[in-house]
């Protein structure tokens, strides 16, 4: 099984948001031993970089970085996502991009807590609690 983990899911994990963090751990660990294949967008990390700037500093950064990268695969951005996700019907252009990146790599859900921003998207978004439920 192939996901694409949305940003806010990462960030329940980095932040222990509670009561998300949990599942979200667990998905985590789940991708970790290879039981699903995690992906994660390229552009999730300048934006965890951004909400996270006040609580990092440079060393940090590349630690959560390492980490990330050992779990996850990245999904690049490439330019013909940018015009793909511009013709979509997304409120948020971010998640626009998020869906194009999982229909591209072929995921089977994009894990988010945000369900109705993906209402347009190819590629079926999923709470973190549904997905332990399906696995």
């Amino acid at each position: 099984m192939k996901i694409l983990v949305d940003t806010n899911v990462i960030l329940d994990v980095l932040s222990d948001c509670k009561p998300f963090s949990e599942a979200a751990a667990k998905i985590f660990k789940l991708c970790e031993v290879g039981k699903i294949t995690g992906y994660v967008s390229a552009l999730s990390v300048p934006n965890l970089v951004y909400i996270l700037r006040k609580e990092l500093d440079p060393k940090r950064v590349k630690e959560i970085l390492d980490q990330i990268a050992l779990i996850f695969h990245f999904v690049d951005l490439k330019g013909d996502d940018l015009k793909k996700a511009a013709a979509l019907k997304f409120s948020d252009f971010e998640d626009a991009l998020q869906s194009v990146g999982a229909a591209r790599l072929r995921a089977d859900y994009i894990v988010t807590r945000n369900i109705k921003d993906f209402a347009e998207s190819k590629v079926m978004a999923i709470k973190p609690e549904e997905l332990l439920e399906r696995i």
